[in-house]
């Protein structure tokens, strides 16, 4: 089944991407301190994501878009990103760098405003963590709230990670040669999965606040460092 044919927008919900199993020891140490927590971006975050996806290295942009895209490309594509009609998704490690992130886009034929196509990347050393699966729960539990009742997702038949993420979610996988379609049908939305969202979103925004005011305690912590040894040389050159 094309997308196209659905009225689902290929330019702003491009292939879907992937998210190796692999990882190193130094990445377990470098994210042993990072949560799960998933927010719902906006506009404020475009640079964010901009360095997220053009920290991809050329396989994992070939696998999210599709084809070999370049930092131009992937401006393009970050400026026609549509925060009032679909939903993207970034978790954050403590530095508030994207390292995982999704985009839910919601069809762009009003007809078929019932259908959504989900697209998401990992960067390599935040791998192993399951990030993708979560982003893709995360993704299910949006549209089912906003009344999306048919999920979708455009891969390359190569990529193995994702079309697994999708079939471990209950989705129907359908190859046609070099590419894939995998389709989830959603139930309607119940009191609890409303609240449940909602609940998550507000735990991820004060797990957000609580790392940006850390960030900032750290900068300014470093700033009075770096003033008092530059008092200390001082001092120290003139008793000398």
């Amino acid at each position: 089944m094309d997308p196209r044919e659905l009225g689902i927008n290929k330019e702003l919900a491009p292939a879907a991407g992937s998210e190796a199993a692999g990882t190193s020891s130094e990445n377990s140490l470098e994210f042993s301190s990072i949560g799960s927590k998933i927010r719902e971006l906006n506009p404020g975050h475009k640079i964010r994501i901009a360095h997220h996806l053009m920290g991809l290295n050329e396989s994992d942009r070939y696998l999210r878009f599709g084809y070999m895209a370049h930092d131009e490309q992937i401006q393009h594509y970050v400026d026609g990103l549509n925060f009032e009609r679909d939903a993207i998704f970034g978790i954050f490690d403590d530095s508030l760098q994207i390292i995982a992130m999704a985009h839910l886009a919601y069809s762009v034929d009003r007809s078929l405003d019932a259908c959504g196509e989900f697209g998401v990347s990992v960067l390599k050393k935040a791998r192993g963590r399951g990030y993708g699966t979560k982003l893709f729960e995360r993704a299910v539990r949006h549209a089912r709230n906003a009344g999306v009742h048919l999920f979708f997702i455009h891969a390359l038949s190569e990529n193995m990670v994702m079309l697994k993420i999708a079939r471990k979610g209950g989705a129907t996988v359908v190859k046609d040669g070099s590419e894939s379609e995998a389709y989830l049908q959603l139930p309607p939305a119940t009191f609890d999965s409303m609240v449940s969202e909602l609940l998550e979103e507000q735990i991820a925004k004060t797990d957000y606040r609580l790392k940006l005011q850390a960030k900032k305690f750290w900068s300014f912590l470093r700033t009075v460092q770096e003033i008092r040894r530059g008092v200390q040389e001082a001092r120290h050159k003139s008793s000398s």
